[in-house]
């Protein structure tokens, strides 16, 4: 489906500015947006994930650790396929989230991907300028990921940042100069970004955060001692069909989640990279940027 088509359908939970603003500028910060209660779920849930993390000594099919990680200085990168690791996640992925997805997809969303990303105060957590949609090329680019913030972020704990219009601008090579993958520009596009541009999706704990998979993101690095989770769902239109594998698809990969499954594919006519064969799994996006090897235990960008 068009914006123009979408647009046409009533909006469920984001108004109409805001859904114009996702489509001219390929992102949009929602404050405030998820109730206490749920939150409160999340929070608690998530904690508990953080202290399973602790008796982890590499990363694995569930926890991505970082360099240091240890029981007593937990560096708990990424849960892994949250949505199936606890009902609390699904339910959400499933529920509030699912009904923001169809205010942009269109009333028939497909659930492509969860992950909850922690951010600590070590200068390896920033995750360098990228696009997503060559880590998962579709038929079209109704693509894109809501975050929620499950802790207060600003400027001071790395938040998404998003360069505004970059959706609608040609689509990065995120290969080096040797043809291997780094999920990321290289220093040299990178330095070319308009940072005048740029704009910092900051926001108390259940503000959510969109990006279309052509926007340009990062995030810097934290400055607080404190983790900063960011749980991450990845949506598409119901005529967005995947061409190459699923990187680590979890037990709800593909699901349709509000409306209906659609006979007919849409073709996007501008052209997108082809990643690296997935099918034998991806760890994570940190591992990849920092060119760490890659364990083939799954995970995501």
């Amino acid at each position: 489906m068009t914006p123009e088509e979408i647009l046409k359908h009533p909006a469920r939970v984001l108004t109409q500015v805001q859904r114009e603003h996702y489509f001219e500028h390929g992102y949009v910060g929602v404050e405030s947006l998820v109730s206490k209660e749920i939150l409160d779920d999340l929070i608690a849930v998530t904690n508990d994930f953080v202290d399973q993390s602790r008796k982890e000594t590499e990363p694995g099919k569930v926890f991505d650790i970082g360099p240091g990680h240890s029981a007593d200085n937990p560096v708990l990168r990424r849960l892994k396929k949250p949505d199936e690791q606890h009902d609390a996640y699904w339910n959400f992925s499933n529920g509030l989230m699912a009904d923001v997805a169809a205010d942009l997809a269109g009333p028939n969303v497909v659930f492509h991907h969860s992950k909850l990303n922690f951010k600590w105060f070590d200068a390896s957590d920033t995750v360098k300028w990228h696009q997503d949609i060559q880590f998962f090329p579709h038929t079209n680019y109704n693509v894109f990921t809501i975050g929620c913030y499950l802790a207060d972020t600003d400027m001071n704990n790395g938040p998404l940042a998003v360069l505004k219009g970059s959706h609608d601008q040609p689509l990065y090579d995120q290969y080096d100069a040797n043809d291997n993958w780094t999920g990321m520009l290289s220093d040299e596009d990178a330095a070319g970004v308009d940072m005048s541009r740029v704009e910092y999706l900051t926001g108390k704990a259940g503000s959510i955060t969109i990006h279309n998979a052509r926007a340009l993101h990062y995030s810097p690095a934290s400055k607080s001692d404190q983790p900063r989770p960011l749980l991450l769902n990845c949506y598409t239109s119901a005529d967005a069909k995947p061409y190459t594998p699923h990187p680590d698809p979890s037990i709800n990969a593909y699901k349709v989640v509000r409306g209906k499954a659609v006979k007919w594919a849409h073709h996007d006519p501008r052209p997108c990279q082809i990643p690296p064969d997935w099918s034998g799994g991806y760890t994570s996006i940190y591992a990849a940027q920092a060119s760490e090897v890659e364990e083939k235990v799954g995970g995501m960008m």
